[in-house]
């Protein structure tokens, strides 16, 4: 490129919202684009390569350098020549570790202002986040600038976000620097891996159809585009003479689609439109905290050995529960900024943008699962496995009416046995004399053959007790020759499990029993390769300890 012609700076350049705002400043050839991002060389997208950025990296309108911010002499290469900064890069919210944000959100953003102060680039505009004013606890509703920082932050993310945050806005002014923030709202739009995505996964595993709190908290959603939008109406406004240059810089700008939403309705939307069910059960926030507290304990502890992190932390359970709605009357004054795409458009660009997603195209099982055959494939492995939700809820109401009427209340087996059998006789007795139609309905009769066991069946269970015994042979058989170490561990597995529960009494057992055979078996069915993976890892590890135990032995001998 020639040296007359001006450029940006990207930082953060392959991320979500800044991929957006690379395209937009190509096509508005304002700027030849550098994009700085962490990864060695950049990787287009399948749409990417014949499209805008593609030609502009061609062209030479654009290009990538491999920059992490942390590194001041990687900024300065990154810097040279450039006349405004556009400055995105961040972590992953999600992502509660204290010297990661730091890291980036602080020192990355202070290595920024003083590359920008030393090649006296003029423009500095700063990608935060509404968070920044986000206590955590108390919601949001129409929210302006003039809301202060909290004295304690929802997350590292936010705290850090913040600092960063004062540093671009008091080094407005400096060395002919001028600066502003940025404050999206919840973005979204095509090209999003973390809203979209989650929301998907929760729905092919049944966790969309919850929601936290009453459902009716309000909040204020950003479409990408708009977000790409903002910063450039920020870039022009600080590149204008005078007094709009003057107003516009040193400040900080919430930036929505002014058009709020209920969250829950917003997500309903997105869900509805890629064929999933929208969320219907409403779990009041006091019960989901404790649980959240819990997870985030059990992230902290497993961390190190590779746990991804979880969904369900307290912050987020705050976020999804409270209002969180922002005034963008000073955007709109201070820097001509109303949104290009409405809500309603940018849902529905969304949604065609993740087609791959939508619910027909979810992978589906071939044939019978193993757990579904494991339980015969009848009435009962429907049932057990959720199959026929409300069969199978019928059956476990019907059973807890069991345990509550005749286990929990102490009878003795003979009691029990009796006392059943006599509702049974009650019952088919009533039964027996109601008249074939009541009100429209037929009555459907008992047939006696229904409690006749016939010599078929007879056989058949006398069949599988003597395959069940000859199974029961070939494993004791298996163990006196020695050679199944998997077998052993199974044994040994079952064996404490059944010391375990011979502990508890009868009561205790069948409550057990209940909860571990609709829940049990359902969970196994869902994360089959998960837990048949953690089975290969502890038999692959007792083989170890076997092999280094037998080698110890031959040592000794």
């Amino acid at each position: 490129m020639a040296s007359q012609e001006k450029w940006c700076v990207v930082t953060g350049g392959r991320g979500f919202a800044a991929r957006h705002l690379v395209e937009m400043l190509i096509r508005y050839e304002m700027f030849c684009v550098r994009i700085a991002d962490l990864h060695p060389v950049i990787k287009l997208e399948p749409y990417e390569e014949e499209g805008t950025l593609g030609k502009a990296l061609k062209s030479g309108r654009a290009e990538y350098l491999p920059t992490d911010i942390r590194d001041k002499a990687q900024v300065i290469k990154a810097f040279l020549e450039a006349e405004v900064v556009f400055h995105m890069a961040a972590p992953d919210s999600s992502i509660n570790n204290f010297r990661l944000q730091h890291s980036v959100n602080i020192e990355g953003t202070r290595n920024v202002i003083d590359v920008c102060a030393k090649l006296q680039i003029r423009r500095l505009i700063y990608t935060g986040s509404p968070s920044v004013v986000f206590d955590g606890v108390h919601g949001i509703t129409n929210g302006d600038e003039s809301l202060c920082y909290p004295v304690k932050h929802n997350d590292f993310y936010s705290a850090t976000k913040a600092e960063g945050e004062a540093l671009v806005l008091s080094a407005n002014g400096k060395n002919g620097l001028l600066t502003c923030c940025i404050r999206p709202s919840t973005i979204f739009g095509p090209g999003d891996r973390l809203l979209v995505p989650s929301l998907v996964d929760a729905a092919r595993t049944g966790k969309s159809k919850f929601i936290i709190g009453d459902g009716n908290n309000m909040y204020d959603f950003t479409y990408v585009e708009n977000v790409a939008h903002a910063h450039i109406c920020a870039e022009r406004a600080l590149a204008s003479k005078g007094e709009v240059a003057e107003k516009a810089s040193g400040q900080a700008y919430f930036i929505t689609n002014m058009e709020p939403i209920k969250f829950w309705e917003f997500l309903s939307l997105i869900l509805e439109g890629l064929g999933y069910e929208r969320p219907r059960i409403k779990i009041p926030t006091v019960l989901m905290m404790p649980i959240a507290h819990l997870v985030e304990l059990m992230y902290k502890l497993f961390e190190p050995y590779g746990m991804k992190v979880p969904q369900l932390t307290p912050s987020r359970i705050r976020l999804l529960s409270c209002n969180r709605t922002f005034n963008c009357s000073k955007a709109k004054d201070r820097l001509g900024y109303t949104p290009i795409v409405s809500l309603q458009e940018g849902i529905e660009r969304t949604i065609e943008s993740y087609s791959h997603l939508r619910a027909e195209h979810q992978p589906k099982r071939d044939g019978q699962s193993n757990m579904h055959i494991y339980l015969g494939g009848g009435k009962v492995a429907d049932i057990l496995l959720w199959r026929d939700k409300k069969q199978s809820f019928t059956t476990a109401l019907l059973l807890l009416a069991f345990y509550n009427n005749f286990i929990a209340s102490g009878y003795t087996a003979l009691a029990t046995v009796s006392k059943l059998i006599l509702m049974m006789a009650i019952f088919l007795y009533i039964h027996a004399n109601l008249p074939e139609n009541i009100f429209g309905c037929v009555i459907e009769r008992v047939p006696v053959s229904a409690f006749h066991c016939s010599e078929e069946k007879s056989r058949r269970a006398v069949h599988s007790a003597v395959s069940v015994w000859n199974s029961l042979v070939g494993v004791l058989k298996s163990l006196c020759r020695g050679n199944d170490w998997s077998l052993f561990l199974k044994v040994v597995i079952a064996l404490v499990l059944i010391s375990f529960l011979g502990a508890l009494s009868f009561q205790q057992l069948f409550l057990a029993g209940i909860l571990f055979s609709f829940l049990g078996f359902y969970i196994y069915e869902k994360k089959e390769e998960e837990i048949n993976m953690l089975f290969r890892k502890a038999t692959n590890y007792g083989t170890q300890v076997k092999y280094i135990v037998m080698k110890n032995a031959r040592i000794l001998h």
